[in-house]
């Protein structure tokens, strides 16, 4: 898709932008606007300024979401195939949001809420997930090599054959975990909460 050269109006028309009448919306300034429902898929919203924007059930499929999140408000937000590399998503919430083939790689999302996500196969490589709810979380296969996890609730969740070489876990919480198959190469587990977690046949049984 070739992006748009025609600028933006000032200021936006919302209605608009809820309509899907704007394909790059590249450094929009949309803060704690309310595009909830909103139909923004294929949308490019690199560097824009979505802080504390409600972007509840909106359709964010294969969007550009490399931009500023923090504390918005994603919850049953469609994001598949959605870009997150290296996006700011501090105290975004997250939950009920459907994932698949989406990258949060690089993303700094210290303190979101993803518990109960289907989050399997994610891409979170070298993110940092400091303090991230992922309670009861669906997250088999999915890649965390070299992410920091200090302090991350992964309390009951799925992390069978998930990749965790080189991440930090640090006060994290496994607690009831499923880590059966993990690649966990490096990882230091001292400090970490492992109680009732289901290893065999991982890392932590060589």
């Amino acid at each position: 898709m070739t992006s748009s050269t025609t600028s933006l109006p000032s200021p936006l028309d919302i209605t608009a932008v809820r309509a899907g009448q704007h394909q790059d919306l590249s450094d929009a300034g949309l803060a704690g606007q309310d595009l909830s429902g909103a139909n923004l898929v294929g949308v490019n919203l690199a560097r824009a300024d979505l802080a504390g924007a409600n972007l509840a059930g909106a359709d964010l499929s294969h969007s550009n979401l490399r931009s500023n999140l923090r504390g918005a408000n994603l919850g049953g937000a469609k994001l598949v195939g959605a870009d997150f590399r290296n996006a700011e998503l501090q105290g975004s919430i997250l939950i009920e949001a459907r994932f698949q083939s989406t990258s949060f790689a690089g993303a700094f999302m210290a303190g979101a809420n993803l518990s109960q996500a289907n989050l399997a196969g994610t891409d979170f490589r070298g993110a940092d997930l400091r303090g991230v709810d992922l309670r009861g979380a669906q997250l088999e296969q999915a890649d965390f090599s070299n992410a920091n996890l200090a302090g991350t609730n992964f309390a009951d969740a799925n992390l069978e054959e998930a990749i965790l070489s080189g991440a930090i876990v640090r006060g994290a919480n496994f607690a009831g975990a499923n880590l059966l198959c993990i690649e966990g190469e490096g990882v230091a587990w001292e400090g970490a909460c492992l109680d009732g977690a289901a290893s065999a046949g991982s890392i932590l049984d060589s």
